[in-house]
């Protein structure tokens, strides 16, 4: 196992120069030179802040709709007193306390949850499931609404969420490796541009994004160049 990661690894070292930091393009060129997985590996933007993530006003999360989708075929549960509706509109678990029920018994088969205003109350009751598995609804991530038939549609179509950690550090996926270069290249010039205006209004400092490498899922990552991009 050892052999085969080294060999991967030296073929993707001998694409590029990896000790230096490139355009966004050129990154995502040099990303695709690299040797694939035998499946189709995830692509995610890793952006290090300058904020201080010990304060609770320089908190930087949010949701960005990727022009040509993640490539990931999303499952959606919908906390919902019409579950019907939400069925309907494409969710493939809806339900209230059956579901509530069923999650706090450990099921968690499902990549989103959304949850209807008036549900949240009850919803709140599995935080401690759903939370440390980034999972637990949101306003301000877009999973909490009353229209819910909408939520559905954007959370399918591409919309993914991003959320810094405890580091100040966030990643937030673009793509598939099986997509184009122009594709990869749409999605990631969205995704920094929302990052770069979630900027927190308390952080008066200087560059808020210190630095963005891009990776796909078996790659070594590859550094982009910020003062190619307009964002600070």
């Amino acid at each position: 196992m050892m052999s085969k990661v080294s060999k991967r690894m030296q073929s993707a070292q001998s694409a590029g120069n990896l000790k230096a930091a490139h355009g966004l393009q050129d990154a995502i060129e040099l990303l695709q030179k690299m040797p694939a997985a035998k499946f189709d590996e995830t692509v995610e933007i890793y952006a290090r802040l300058a904020v201080n993530p010990k304060q609770s006003d320089q908190m930087v999360r949010g949701t960005v709709s990727l022009p040509n989708g993640s490539g990931k075929k999303v499952t959606v549960a919908v906390f919902t007193e019409n579950a019907q509706a939400a069925l309907d509109a494409g969710a493939e678990y809806a339900g209230m306390d059956d579901l509530i029920a069923k999650v706090s018994e450990g099921w968690m088969d499902f990549d989103v949850a959304l949850a209807t205003p008036s549900a949240m109350k009850e919803v709140r009751k599995i935080a401690r499931v759903l939370g440390p598995r980034g999972l637990m609804p949101n306003p301000k991530s877009g999973t909490v609404t009353d229209d819910i038939a909408t939520g559905i549609q954007e959370v399918k179509a591409g919309r993914v969420e991003y959320k810094m950690d405890k580091t100040a550090n966030l990643a937030v996926v673009v793509g598939k490796r099986s997509f184009s270069a122009q594709q990869l290249l749409e999605n990631a010039t969205t995704a920094l541009d929302c990052i770069a205006k979630a900027r927190p209004e308390s952080f008066k400092g200087g560059a808020f994004i210190k630095s963005i490498t891009i990776s796909s899922t078996m790659s070594p990552g590859v550094k982009i160049d910020t003062k190619t991009l307009s964002l600070n």
